[in-house]
């Protein structure tokens, strides 16, 4: 047998693939957008400057994309194997574990390369202008490369350890903040703390964000070694993903019953675990005294509480800030911050649930089965709209009385008399885009369950229509306002973003969500059978 035989059967497979050109085209064309805004933006500033805002514009977005890539591509590559019931069969034969894991992210992430192989000859753009140095672009790129290789194999070492492709990406995702974010952030505290300055540095090293901010001249300069170590333990931590994700795919792929003391530690928590006979009979007579579909979307009674406890620990975060750094700890810059984290978690959890259940349903082929019952369309969305309202309604609603917290918190400081009306305007919008968002995702999800090739994408197609699409548009329009402002000496203030904000977000919103109740009002049955005739069914779909 030849070495990685899947990796060279994969790489001709996709090879073959127009949605790759389309890839790199696309990768190359948000570069040259990127790089063209940052030009317009500073054109009037010196060629040193400008390059450097074109350099951090361009390498950011980059970096940021490489993050992101484990998420897209090989989060849910072997869970869905799993899922499918393909990867026990790869395992029958002479096959070894790296060679499926290797196979599978050469197969899933070729575009993620070919985007990046794409992007990085256009960051030496900045070069030839002459504000950034031959070093500083080589190590940009080699950071690069780097960060998109632990990206796509935490990914696959999460998917290797998961059957769930929802609860793949959200691993994922979780585990790429924790290094990249909240890795500096501690380190950050026990700075101001002033204790345990060895630790700090421990803290920053596997994080990609502290690489890639090393590897600018005015850090890199000053002291070389913190940027070659971050550098090699973020590249060590891809390999040892890579041998984890090796070594557990062979022995996770079975189903595996949980065992009766696991079931009994459950049944000691009542908002966690299942309950015994007569408080399951219970809760499944009145959750199907309402809505049968509603009986089975939310069935799971700890969903709910999953939710609480996600909360629970932010807050217990958030005060142990509060009691090191007392009141420094209260302004302006923490509430905007802990609301936009608070914003992000409850938008992602909606998006992942509003589609998880008729993604699930259509992809097992039970969905039909419903659909021969006598539950109408109306039945199964006012079910699913009941499961949400009971995993998500009451934090929804925590959450909007915070965001009046913090506002009121924000005019109580006296640095923010002369920008009153600005925060209550800011907080007035961020509430109303919460609710308008929500009902989006609701709307959108559900298409998407029905009609996304697997949940994963369902989910990930729901993010990327309603909180991705509106900021592409706030960016163009931001950047069509800054040059028309440079011609005629106008400063836009700070409500024009905001509005800008608002005003493609509702859009999309009211757009996205009005479609999409349409489509499953209408198409909703013949939606549901597009898994046996795809090809035929989605052009159908479009029509």
């Amino acid at each position: 047998m030849s070495f990685l035989p899947i990796v060279a059967r994969e790489l001709r497979v996709s090879a073959r693939k127009t949605g790759l050109f389309w890839l790199r085209v696309s990768a190359a064309l948000a570069a040259i957008l990127l790089g063209s805004w940052a030009f317009l933006i500073n054109q009037n500033a010196t060629r040193k400057d400008l390059a450097l805002a074109m350099f951090g514009v361009m390498t950011g977005s980059t970096a940021l994309y490489c993050l992101l890539s484990g998420v897209w591509f090989t989060a849910d590559s072997l869970s869905q194997e799993k899922r499918e019931g393909t990867l026990g069969l790869l395992f029958l034969t002479d096959l070894r574990g790296y060679d499926v894991v290797i196979g599978k992210m050469a197969a899933t992430s070729l575009g993620a390369l070919y985007g990046v192989l794409a992007v990085v000859p256009m960051l030496a753009v900045p070069l030839l202008i002459g504000g950034v140095a031959p070093g500083e672009f080589g190590r940009m790129a080699l950071v690069i490369l780097n960060t998109l290789f632990f990206s796509l194999t935490l990914g696959m070492c999460v998917s290797a350890m998961s059957r769930s492709g929802r609860w793949a990406t959200m691993t994922t995702f979780l585990l790429i903040v924790s290094f990249s974010a909240l890795s500096p952030l501690a380190s950050g505290l026990l700075s101001v703390i002033g204790k345990w300055p060895r630790a700090q540095l421990l803290l920053l090293l596997p994080s990609p964000g502290y690489t890639f901010a090393a590897t600018f001249d005015s850090t890199f300069k000053v002291n070389r070694d913190p940027f070659w170590w971050s550098l090699e333990t973020v590249h060590g931590l891809g390999w040892c993903f890579l041998v984890i994700a090796s070594l557990v795919a062979p022995r996770a792929w079975q189903d595996r019953p949980a065992g009766s003391r696991i079931w009994r530690h459950l049944n000691q928590w009542p908002l966690l675990g299942p309950g015994d006979d007569e408080e399951r009979r219970g809760f499944r007579r009145r959750l199907l005294d309402r809505n049968a579909f509603f009986w089975l979307a939310a069935r799971a009674r700890q969903r709910p509480a999953y939710v609480w406890a996600a909360l629970g620990l932010l807050a217990l975060g958030w005060f142990w800030g509060l009691l090191r750094l007392r009141q420094e700890w209260l302004n302006a810059a923490v509430y905007i911050l802990t609301a936009l984290t608070l914003n992000g978690i409850i938008k992602t959890w909606v998006a992942s649930e509003s589609s998880r259940q008729l993604a699930e349903d259509r992809q097992a082929g039970t969905l039909e089965l419903l659909l021969s019952t006598a539950l109408s369309v109306e039945d199964i969305l006012r079910g699913q709209w009941l499961a949400l309202a009971r995993q998500f309604l009451a934090p929804v609603l925590l959450i909007l009385g915070i965001f009046f917290v913090f506002l009121l918190g924000t005019l109580r400081d006296p640095g923010a008399d002369d920008e009153r009306l600005f925060f209550i305007w800011l907080y007035s919008m961020g509430m109303l885009m919460l609710v308008g968002d929500l009902v989006a995702m609701y709307w959108l999800g559900m298409w998407r369950g029905l009609t996304a090739k697997d949940p994963h994408r369902a989910f990930l197609g729901n993010l990327v229509r309603i909180l991705l699409l509106p900021w592409i548009g706030i960016g163009a329009a931001a950047l069509f306002i800054a040059t028309a402002a440079a011609m005629v000496g106008y400063e836009p203030g700070n409500y024009t973003f905001i509005n800008l904000w608002v005003l493609f977000g509702l859009a999309a919103d009211v757009g996205f969500a009005a479609w999409a109740r349409h489509q499953l009002q209408t198409k909703f049955r013949s939606a549901a059978t597009m898994r046996f005739n795809p090809t035929t069914d989605s052009k159908r779909m479009r029509s």
